[in-house]
């Protein structure tokens, strides 16, 4: 029988109590996220930028260093867009633990001036997919197709799309600590009252799933790629939070006032909005 020497049970301690400690650190660093009202999505990735790291350094301790060694590795792995998104998460849960001085500084991105055009929709292809969908009896997602066309709003944002808020003509959203009221045009009150009688939805939310349950990005997601094949649109094109830069370009396209847009989208930076009257190369 083998007899275990006192440095090996001490060093196995120690290693123990590292890992408690950081899984301590990372159940509060969530908790936090959730106080800060961190959508479900945004709290998941957070969560997963944090692991990905641990997972990567695989050390009872670490360092500046380490984080340095990781950020190498994410730009050789991934875009700098991806690196920044994982190094601003990164960043948050050191800060949030007593840590600032493991933080590194993000990528520096040049302003993109152009999309490539197989990441850009266009007007005639939005309208195809909500044909399409029409055509094979996605209702559902035809209204919400729409419903996001016409109102620029995040995937998120659908539950506030009540029964009552059609009455209203308004949709009075409440998110991320900020609230903004959206109108509703009138071709849109008039096409989801008309969803909602046929599937008999009298009050809450319009758009649920099978199990009553407000759709969520993965629900439209999937429904989405699936009818790219059947619309003959490239997959890379066809996600939600793309009909949002279509309708931030036809809405700059016609005011070409950024503030009002950013009031429009619910962006606290102009900065951030800049991003979404981005013409195609092409155009």
């Amino acid at each position: 029988m083998r007899v275990r020497r006192r440095a090996d049970l001490g060093t196995e301690m120690k290693g123990s109590i590292v890992m408690d400690k950081k899984r301590e650190d990372m159940e509060r660093f969530e908790h936090y996220l959730r106080e800060q009202e961190k959508s479900k999505s945004t709290i998941e990735k957070y969560m997963r930028d944090v692991r990905r790291f641990f997972d990567f350094v695989d050390a009872e301790e670490y360092g500046r260093e380490q984080v340095i060694v990781y950020k190498q590795y994410l730009q050789e792995h991934y875009k700098l867009s991806s690196v920044n998104s994982m190094l601003i998460a990164l960043n948050g849960f050191f800060r949030y633990i007593g840590r600032p001085e493991y933080c590194v500084k993000t990528c520096r991105l040049q302003r993109q001036i152009f999309w490539p055009d197989e990441r850009m929709i266009s007007r005639d292809e939005y309208l195809h997919l909500i044909q399409t969908a029409k055509k094979n009896g996605q209702i559902r997602l035809s209204c919400i197709l729409q419903a996001i066309g016409s109102t620029g709003i995040r995937v998120s944002e659908l539950k506030f799309i009540t029964v009552e808020a059609l009455e209203q003509q308004v949709i009075r959203i409440q998110l991320k600590g900020k609230n903004r009221i959206v109108p509703l045009p009138s071709s849109l009150v008039l096409l989801l009252k008309n969803y909602c009688n046929k599937n008999k939805i009298k009050r809450g939310v319009v758009f649920v799933t099978r199990n009553g349950t407000p759709v969520d990005r993965r629900n439209i997601w999937a429904e989405m790629k699936s009818l790219c094949k059947a619309a003959g649109i490239r997959s890379s094109k066809v996600f939600p939070h793309n009909l949002r830069h279509l309708i931030a370009r036809s809405f700059y396209e016609k005011e070409k006032d950024l503030v009002r847009l950013a009031d429009f989208l619910g962006h606290n930076s102009v900065e951030t909005t800049r991003r979404y009257p981005v013409i195609s190369s092409m155009e």
